[in-house]
């Protein structure tokens, strides 16, 4: 039987001496059109760990935003006493500022992070969200507002002034807190699915396995097809 020529994937004719050989060439096809399908659903699982890491990123940051803003707001508002220093968030709970800036670095550090070191994060994250939901709780209890006036204001001669909780900052840095206990919490569970910072540049230098084993099987395929041998003889 006389060979068939055939054409090669850089152009050159190929020979193939049987329907087998043709036989194998077109299962390396359906194996091609496999990978790519492959490759496309990889490339969709990936574009879908991107934006739920980025709307991580998002809910959380806000979370740690709305508790340092209102950490600076004032908490108490003063019904006597002209003058007299009314507290802010920080002053009546001193461990709002320091964990909402934690939270921040926490949020830069899942980013960085990668496994195991970023379900850790996750963590920390999630009891800095802890402590400023504490924070928050304790800030408006009355013997410490009470306190804190008479220590700030007893040098305008006043001991003991009334004075109303501001009920919206409060509420604004709770909310912040619950968005931080949760972005913790969702960092430790799903950490694992969503891409580093430098993935994108370590599948650019470093091509998967798979696709390099599959242009050497091609390969292997053209040259057998070249020497007139049937690539689908299994001697």
């Amino acid at each position: 039987m006389g060979a068939d020529r055939t054409e090669g994937p850089d152009g050159a004719e190929r020979a193939s001496g049987s329907d087998g050989s043709h036989t194998a060439a077109g299962r390396a096809a359906g194996s091609d059109e496999t990978h790519t399908e492959a490759g496309r659903a990889a490339g969709s699982g990936r574009a879908s760990g991107r934006g739920e890491l980025w709307g991580w990123v998002v809910a959380t940051a806000l979370g740690c935003l709305l508790v340092l803003f209102a950490a600076g707001q004032t908490w108490a508002r003063v019904l006597g006493g002209p003058g007299a220093v009314a507290p802010t968030g920080g002053d009546l709970g001193p461990v709002l500022t320091p964990a909402a800036l934690s939270g921040l670095a926490g949020v830069v550090a899942v980013l960085a992070a990668k496994g195991l070191g970023r379900r850790v994060v996750g963590m920390l994250l999630a009891l800095c969200g802890v402590a400023a939901a504490a924070g928050t709780w304790t800030a408006l209890d009355d013997a410490g507002v009470t306190g804190w006036l008479r220590e700030r204001n007893e040098l305008h001669g006043v001991t003991d002034l009334p004075w109303e909780p501001v009920a919206w900052w409060p509420v604004v840095s709770g909310a912040g807190a619950v968005l931080m206990i949760a972005g913790g919490a969702v960092a430790v569970v799903r950490a694992g699915a969503w891409a580093g910072m430098s993935a994108r540049y370590d599948r650019e230098k470093s091509p998967p396995a798979g696709a390099q084993a599959q242009v050497a099987d091609d390969r292997a395929l053209w040259d057998a097809l070249d020497r007139g041998d049937d690539p689908t003889d299994s001697r």
